[in-house]
């Protein structure tokens, strides 16, 4: 069974740093695209930044680019999300997100708060 578990949320003043961090088990990901996706109060869920398992061909939005970095573990088998110079704006449920072909998993998400 695959799973998808997020952590590292939390609560942030504006201008400050998080780390969030998705274990990935229940099957080898090594052809999967990893991407973490976020969704505030009211709004769509959106795309954040993207990474194939293996580290490469990384993709970010333009509203996180130069700001947020994601990076692989395969160690680990952990997709991390570093997020520096946070907003409020930032402020959202993040989500962890594998796919391949029709093959769609999701986390359950983890929350974050940038105060201004």
């Amino acid at each position: 069974q695959v799973q998808l578990v997020e952590s590292g949320g939390g609560l942030v003043q504006a201008g400050g740093s998080l780390r969030l961090s998705c274990a990935a088990s229940g099957r080898t990901f090594s052809s999967y695209r990893m991407r973490w996706h976020r969704q505030a109060p009211g709004k769509e869920r959106e795309f954040v930044a993207g990474i194939d398992w293996s580290g490469g061909s990384t993709a970010y939005a333009d509203s996180v680019k130069g700001r947020f970095t994601i990076s692989t573990d395969t160690a680990k088998n952990t997709v991390d999300l570093q997020m520096n110079s946070l907003k409020p704006e930032d402020t959202a449920i993040y989500y962890c997100n594998a796919a391949r072909g029709n093959s769609n998993y999701w986390g359950q998400g983890t929350q974050v708060t940038v105060s201004s």
